[in-house]
């Protein structure tokens, strides 16, 4: 596979705000384009100043750049194989003040220096869907963020392995991989919890957003579903986000799991 090598030009980017404007993150116009997942990925992980974070595919860097505005002082790290990405995340974490060194490389081929170092929090939002059996999006930049080349265990088996002693891994993914995860995860970490996510109220869940820990003994939990939306349908507002949502994407809260709305 080919990707950019270039930076983006500022004529293909725009500007987005997230978390009620305190960022303001730039974005390919065409191409990978975040929304509300890697917000409540980086809400839901419980970090504490001074605690070390690798992201795994990190992007623009908006879950990493979404936790470094919540807690502040953290040493934070990512990973991304695109360069124009990676060089993207790097923008987007000075522009908005915000300490993320990020590495371009393949996560499954660690440099040096990430390969001698553990984290605290490891945190991910792979790609949503098995290329083989869906169809792939036209733009690399697009595709490379939700079409999966590199097995969804990959990602797991290295979060396992860079996680320091009681250290936690994160991911937000679709709830028809969770099976997947979750056969991973067992064997190489342990005190897992799933927090499902549903788009309303009598919906089945669509996402979920799931954390372990390294040497965690505890039982597995599976929480009740946050719900996202009010109501049963979109009304004239699209978008109307229960409460807990709402200050999760609008002031930067913490989304706890087995919260509710």
């Amino acid at each position: 596979m080919t990707f950019r090598t270039e930076r983006f030009a500022p004529h293909e980017l725009s500007i987005d705000a997230f978390l009620g404007g305190a960022l303001q993150i730039a974005q390919p116009v065409k191409g990978y384009r975040a929304g509300v997942d890697p917000v409540l990925l980086a809400a839901s992980v419980c970090a504490r100043a001074g605690q070390r974070v690798l992201e795994l595919g990190c992007g623009g860097g908006v879950a990493s750049l979404c936790l470094g505005a919540r807690v502040a002082g953290l040493v934070q790290q990512g990973i991304e194989v695109q360069p124009a990405y990676a060089a993207l995340a790097q923008q987007n974490a000075r522009a908005n003040g915000i300490a993320l060194e990020v590495t371009c490389g393949d996560l499954t081929d660690l440099s040096e220096p990430l390969r001698s170092r553990q984290f605290d929090h490891i945190i991910a939002n792979p790609p949503y869907f098995d290329r083989s059996r869906s169809i792939a999006a036209a733009d690399l930049g697009r595709e490379t963020g939700l079409g999966e080349t590199t097995p969804l265990s990959a990602w797991i088996v290295v979060a396992a392995k860079r996680l320091a002693p009681k250290g936690q891994a994160h991911f937000v993914q679709r709830v028809d991989r969770l099976p997947e995860i979750l056969s991973t995860l067992r064997a190489r970490l342990g005190s897992i919890e799933v927090q499902p996510l549903s788009a309303r109220a009598g919906r089945a869940p669509h996402l979920v957003l799931v954390r372990a820990k390294k040497d965690g003994r505890a039982d597995f939990i599976l929480h009740a579903p946050i719900v996202v939306h009010r109501g049963a349908a979109h009304g004239e507002n699209a978008k109307d986000y229960n409460l807990l949502i709402e200050a999760v994407l609008r002031q930067g809260a913490a989304l706890p799991f087995g919260g509710t709305a």
